[in-house]
């Protein structure tokens, strides 16, 4: 059976689903065991998403983007300074 990649979307829907069933008076590991993921992945994800709503996922992707495009500019800004490093020492 190959592992399906869930969106953050998903996730969060996910578990409030299992949330949802519980509320309802179903057994959490039949809830689990009814959105087809293990019980394993349902506490990572709980652990990692847990009481996010759509509008916070929304931001820390946001966030996620926006942090990664810094990262590759500080990257950038440090080779070129280690550029302009060798060049300085190659005139001097």
């Amino acid at each position: 059976m190959a592992t399906k990649r869930h969106k953050p979307e998903e996730i969060v829907t996910k578990l409030r689903q299992v949330e949802v069933l519980v509320g309802q008076g179903m057994v959490r590991l039949d809830a689990i065991r009814q959105m087809h993921i293990t019980e394993q992945t349902y506490y990572r994800w709980r652990k990692q998403y847990g009481g996010m709503g759509t509008g916070q996922l929304k931001e820390l992707k946001r966030l996620q983007k926006e942090n990664e495009r810094l990262r590759k500019a500080v990257s950038d800004l440090t080779l070129d300074k280690l550029i302009l490093k060798e060049a300085a020492r190659g005139n001097f």
